[in-house]
């Protein structure tokens, strides 16, 4: 059992565990990003000259035909209300506190027409998307970052192929907020925080991403909440790669990827290790799915896979009816993971319910309800609070031959989602984020084909 990453991207393979690597498998991608227009309306047309509406809500197309001229025309804390229509358009949001809200979550679309590289970028502090649809755009959906250098953001924030990031010349942005967003069939990433903290992607769903449908990466501390999506036939569910510090997936349901969910480190990124993330709650189940963007690393059939993180905890997630594995902890070069628990999950049906790849003796499993286990007698010899001492033989999980994918726009669009029910309501900016957190308000969950609810 090999495990392959490409920013969390997992992949079964016969051999030995060899843990997480990088791989280059988005140049031609990039290469093409590299050319493309931003198709951003309106940055630099009338602005200046734009009359601002009475009161604080500037309506699209009431007041202005683009959504861009109506937030260059909005002030900080102001909401920008959106109609129902398709808009072909790339927006940018730098200013702060805005709050980008459609009328109806599945009748205002921005539609990138596979032509341009993101569809609503926010690189000011407390931003907010929500309640409106973004699909075909050949990188991200929904942006949140600090990086403002926009042939990085048209390379997928990261750089030229991931090139680690300048923290110092871009510090990450602080507050943000993605509600009730439907993003799918874009070329990277759904919903993508990047350089970014003290935020929540909640109540969103993500389909169609040769990537991610949701991630969180690159903070340190995130100080970030995910909580109560939705995430199918993505590559990956959920990636967290370089992601720690106060950072929550809670109450999550990751169904019908490639990959469920995955927290990796990598030194082909800024802020590795990544550490002490809590993944509570979540439904991770039937990620075999053939109807979905395929990985050039083959990834498939796996829940929830740790790579060289540290101090997480995996608790009363429902993984089950993954072909590969169910829970697996490995070390990518450099970076052994260690201290992580792996407790009180009901982990069934997979193709080997929990596997512990990694040989530092710090990571244990208890009380998990598991039928298969690797190494034999795991939560005997690596419970937690044991005292185990010493390495344990690498365990493998069952290996799987990925079937080949769709093209990431090929992917059949989702079903309506539910819309906010009052859009009207005064905007709230992405202020004083996350809150607080508990994760032990959400228990294990009983029901594999519901979003789980807390207490």
């Amino acid at each position: 059992m090999q495990i392959l990453s490409t920013k969390g991207l997992l992949t079964p393979s016969a051999g030995p565990s060899a843990g997480f690597r990088k791989a280059s498998r988005l140049s031609a991608l990039l290469a093409a990003l590299a050319l493309a227009a931003t198709g951003c309306s309106g940055t630099e047309s009338a602005k200046d000259d734009a009359r601002h509406p009475a009161g604080s809500v500037v309506r699209v197309p009431q007041d202005f035909p683009t959504v861009q001229q109506a937030v260059d025309v909005a002030r900080e804390g102001e909401t920008v209300l959106i109609g129902p229509g398709v808009y072909r358009e790339s927006v940018s949001v730098t200013k702060p506190r805005l709050v980008l809200r459609g009328t109806d979550r599945n009748k205002v679309v921005f539609d990138g027409g596979l032509r341009t590289a993101n569809g609503i970028t926010v690189t000011g502090a407390a931003g907010v998307v929500e309640n409106l649809t973004v699909r075909n755009y050949l990188a991200n959906g929904v942006l949140f970052t600090g990086v403002t250098d926009e042939k990085l953001q048209r390379r997928g924030a990261g750089g030229s192929a991931y090139d680690p990031l300048d923290t110092k010349r871009f510090p990450p942005v602080r507050g943000f907020r993605a509600t009730r967003v439907t993003s799918y069939n874009n070329g990277l990433y759904g919903i993508y925080a990047f350089d970014a903290r003290d935020g929540v992607i909640e109540e969103s769903y993500a389909s169609g991403h040769a990537d991610s449908g949701i991630y969180v990466g690159q903070c340190k501390p995130c100080a970030t909440l995910v909580r109560g999506n939705t995430v199918e036939r993505n590559a990956v569910g959920i990636e967290l790669t370089n992601a720690s510090d106060q950072l929550s997936i809670l109450g999550n349901r990751a169904a019908g990827n490639r990959v469920g969910i995955t927290v990796n480190s990598n030194d082909l990124e800024a802020l590795a290790p990544q550490q002490n993330a809590v993944i509570a709650g979540n439904v991770v189940t039937g990620n075999n799915s053939a109807d979905s963007p395929e990985q050039a690393d083959g990834g498939f059939g796996i829940g929830i896979g740790l790579g060289g993180g540290t101090g997480n905890r995996v608790q009363r997630n429902l993984v089950q009816g993954n072909r590969s594995v169910g829970v697996i902890i490995t070390d990518p070069s450099g970076h052994p993971a260690s201290g992580n628990r792996v407790e009180g999950n009901r982990v069934t049906g997979n193709g080997t319910d929990l596997v512990l790849a990694s040989v530092d003796p710090g990571n244990c499993f208890t009380d998990n309800r598991p039928a298969t286990q690797s190494p034999d007698r795991l939560e005997r010899n690596a419970g937690c609070g044991s005292g185990r001492k010493g390495a344990l033989p690498a365990g493998r999980a069952t290996a799987v031959q990925a079937p080949p994918g769709v093209p990431f726009n090929r992917v059949p669009a989702p079903p309506s989602q539910p819309s906010l029910p009052d859009p009207t309501a005064p905007g709230k900016p992405a202020t004083g984020l996350p809150g607080a957190v508990d994760p032990a308000a959400y228990p294990l969950p009983k029901d594999a084909n519901a979003v789980p609810k807390a207490r």
